[in-house]
């Protein structure tokens, strides 16, 4: 390969993994925030550990509903983490994928089109597990605001 033709090749393949590039970003926005809310449950339900002992048995009653709750959403937000994790490290493998196939003329299309169905897969997963998370967290938490009346 000439010198300018092996350099169309470079500039070809870092065009192709540009979107699948800016996809990565977008999961790993998507990570901080599903990381963010697995780290308040953790700190809540470190919250009502700590004062377990001091809670009389009527207070324990909704803090062990609570407690459920928590666990149910940090497994949640867990495998939505995870799912996620998945489909970005596979998203890697379709970057390479593309160069590899601009670099050595190979045909690896069918590959490359696999693995990104799979990254859709693993991102409807994290982002279902993610949107059943929230839904627990906005349905089990009330605020209530008889309290802020006057």
């Amino acid at each position: 390969m000439t010198p300018d033709g092996s350099g169309g090749v470079i500039v070809h393949a870092i065009q192709l993994a540009v979107a699948p590039v800016f996809l990565l970003s977008g999961i790993a926005a998507l990570l901080g925030v599903m990381a963010g809310r697995l780290a308040r449950i953790i700190d809540r339900a470190r919250v009502l550990e700590q004062t377990w002992a001091s809670l009389d048995e009527k207070a324990r009653v909704p803090a062990r509903v609570e407690v459920s709750y928590l666990e149910r959403r940090r497994h949640l937000a867990s495998w939505s983490i995870n799912f996620c994790t998945g489909a970005a490290l596979v998203l890697c493998i379709v970057i390479i994928t593309l160069f590899v196939e601009e670099f050595f003329g190979t045909d690896l299309k069918w590959l490359g089109g696999v693995l990104f169905v799979a990254v859709m897969f693993g991102l409807i997963g994290g982002l279902s597990s993610f949107l059943r998370e929230v839904y627990l967290a906005t349905h089990t938490g009330r605020i209530e605001t008889a309290k802020f009346e006057r």
